[in-house]
């Protein structure tokens, strides 16, 4: 199912818990195994079939459109944009407020590789918050900020200049919690105004308009083939530090005067 463009392998299995796939006419189960070349395998009544071709689009998403279809909403939704018929899973989610770089794939392989924690594969923002947050702020934000329990990795933020009641910051991370920054930015207390992502991997978004969708060059074709060809990294225990709350943590990581509790971080955030 990966391979034929229904998304990551996480995504499918979804799929499948759903009800949703039938092999040869039974509804089928984690674990199944079944050949697309000798049985009828459909995905909501649809018969899979494997591409003979894989497509890659980027997509600039904008504000106030649903990254996945299968969200619903009353939002337009970003794959209803790109008028390409066939099965091109959404790469790199955005949530509806939120602009910037998506690609758009049949590749499922990539897709998981791409996204997936454990390849911290990087990905950067452009970033408007609310204020002029102070140099101690950012270095917290860079080492590591405790939302929902646990401690997002280290990330690069530097200033990028100043705006009418805020501050424009470039972001780069290479995990993708949801909300990540919006939650760590609320946390700091300068909430996120705009949030646009300008890179994913190797790809940048460039000069491409909002709304706007192109098939990728060929040099970045290779270049997301190179990521499909890269092992998995071993697990290193993500360096997600002490639980909140606890002694290091309040030493070394709360300045002094903000989140000196984890109930507090949850409003704010």
């Amino acid at each position: 199912m990966s391979r034929a463009g229904y998304g990551s392998r996480r995504h499918c299995e979804t799929i499948i818990e759903q009800g949703r796939v039938f092999v040869n006419g039974r509804v089928a189960t984690l674990g199944m195994k079944a050949d697309p070349k000798q049985d009828d395998i459909r995905v909501d009544g649809e018969r899979l079939r494997l591409p003979d071709e894989y497509v890659y689009i980027m997509f600039n998403k904008p504000r106030n459109v649903i990254s996945d279809e299968d969200v619903g909403g009353n939002w337009p939704a970003a794959r209803e944009m790109i008028p390409i018929e066939g099965h091109l899973y959404p790469v790199g989610r955005l949530d509806v407020p939120s602009e910037g770089l998506m690609l758009f794939t049949n590749d499922g392989d990539l897709a998981h590789r791409l996204t997936h924690p454990s390849y911290e594969h990087p990905k950067t923002y452009r970033v408007l918050v609310l204020g002029s947050p102070s140099d101690d702020t950012l270095d917290e934000w860079r080492r590591g900020v405790y939302i929902e329990g646990q401690r997002t990795l280290p990330a690069q933020v530097e200033r990028k200049g100043k705006a009418k009641d805020g501050t424009w910051l470039e972001v780069t991370m290479r995990e993708g919690r949801k909300r990540q920054i919006r939650k760590v930015a609320a946390r700091l207390g300068h909430p996120v105004m705009k949030l646009e992502r300008i890179k994913l991997g190797p790809l940048e978004l460039g000069d491409l308009p909002p709304g706007s969708w192109r098939r990728l060059t060929d040099e970045e074709v290779r270049a997301l083939r190179k990521i499909r060809k890269q092992p998995k990294p071993p697990r290193s225990g993500r360096g997600r530090g002490p639980r909140p709350g606890g002694a290091q943590q309040r030493k070394q990581d709360v300045p002094r005067g903000r989140g000196q509790s984890s109930k507090r971080g949850r409003r704010q955030s």
